[in-house]
């Protein structure tokens, strides 16, 4: 395997004049979100031509070069899984990629069991890749020869497999229905996160009082602080059940914060004061002043009226049986939130169906005259759903 490591801004203009004339590539990033407080872009993996280049974007901007490259929507880019990496190329380099071929999709759409890159390459070119660094830390520097080789393997076989995989879609005429999915995930853009009390993520917290939680809100403070500067994943600074017993029962000193299972005994010695004071004056506050957790808000519909469960019982059926027929997963075909759509507002005509949100051409062109007649005559005998 032919293997090119680029770290340095000179040897950025003979890869540029090698992919310029690419038709294809094959693509994958790998960030440090596991590891790391941060899960920036860390290494990006490149096949053409039977070489794997491997761009560090943390010792050499490779947006500039890449952006041409991976914008252009006549060159295909055949990713795996392409949804995260895609926002990661947005957020951290500014490319909204086109021409992609997604080899999980294609795979979902022939109805493969086992749509995972290892699976797919397993069963369609008898080529088994190791798992040893599925979660390791890619921010990490220099990366080993033996990480190297492992994250080149993402895209070495790639160009192949969605060969395969493109072949198949043809000859069971889905690569209309591949291709406008993969049109759908090129839309992709980063978004930010919106910011919730930390808190209420935590299922321990709902059996709290407003005081315990408040405490809690403040250990996690403290862990986020600490995480930051040190650039560690929360979790691998301190777990969540140390942060509950401290909030539970606060510690009076930082030896009795060493005495907390889980503890980090140097996390405590280096850190610790500042976690015992913080909880110390969650004490003194008044009751008015400690805020427990925030107002449940409501955010589904509550349980639909019996016509609607009825309509959604006999859109089920027919989804059910047509995804049967084609060997494809139900969710794949057409997922229960869209049939929920579609049995709240049910459509008049069948061209009433693709203006749903959310539903596909090829989706609807497929199920679309049978829902619309399941809408118009009673509900099925009850068949199985999902």
């Amino acid at each position: 395997m032919d293997i090119k490591l680029i770290e340095r801004s000179e040897e950025l203009e003979p890869l540029h004049a090698h992919l310029a004339t690419a038709n294809r590539i094959a693509l994958d990033c790998e960030a440090a979100g596991f590891h790391r407080y941060s899960d920036r872009l860390c290494l990006v993996q490149l096949t053409h031509d039977e070489r794997t280049y491997l761009l560090d974007p943390l010792s050499v901007d490779v947006g500039d070069l890449l952006r041409p490259i991976l914008e252009d929507p006549s060159r295909e880019v055949v990713m795996h899984g392409a949804d995260f990496d895609l926002r990661l190329l947005d957020r951290d380099l500014g490319i909204n990629l086109q021409g992609l071929f997604d080899t999980q999709i294609a795979a979902s759409i022939l109805g493969i069991d086992g749509i995972g890159l290892q699976s797919l390459l397993e069963r369609t070119l008898d080529v088994q890749l190791s798992k040893k660094y599925q979660r390791a830390d890619w921010a990490r520097r220099p990366l080993p020869d033996e990480m190297l080789k492992y994250a080149a393997l993402d895209t070495h076989h790639l160009l192949t497999l969605a060969d395969r995989l493109a072949r198949e879609l043809s000859e069971a005429g889905r690569m209309d229905w591949a291709r406008e999915e993969f049109a759908e995930l090129e839309k992709i853009r980063y978004e930010e996160p919106e910011e919730s009390d930390p808190a209420a993520r935590l299922k321990a917290a709902r059996d709290m009082t407003d005081r315990e939680v408040h405490r809690l809100r403040e250990a996690l403070h403290w862990r986020d602080e600490i995480a930051r500067e040190r650039d560690r994943a929360p979790f691998r600074v301190a777990n969540d059940s140390v942060l509950i017993q401290a909030a539970r029962q606060p510690p009076a000193s930082v030896e009795a914060l060493i005495d907390i299972r889980g503890m980090n005994r140097g996390l405590a010695r280096q850190e610790g004061e500042g976690l015992v004071r913080r909880l110390q004056a969650v004490e003194s506050l008044a009751a008015d002043e400690v805020q427990g957790l925030p107002a449940r808000e409501y955010s589904g519909r509550g349980r639909p009226p019996p016509e609607v469960q009825d309509r959604m019982r006999s859109l089920k059926q027919v989804r059910n049986q047509r995804a049967a027929e084609l060997g494809i997963d139900r969710g794949t075909l057409l997922p229960n939130a869209l049939l929920e759509e579609l049995a709240l507002e049910p459509p008049d005509e069948v061209e009433d169906v693709s203006r749903v949100p959310g539903i596909r051409t090829w989706q609807a062109e497929i199920l679309g005259p049978d829902l619309v007649r399941a809408l118009n005559v009673p509900s099925g005998s009850g068949a199985e759903q999902r």
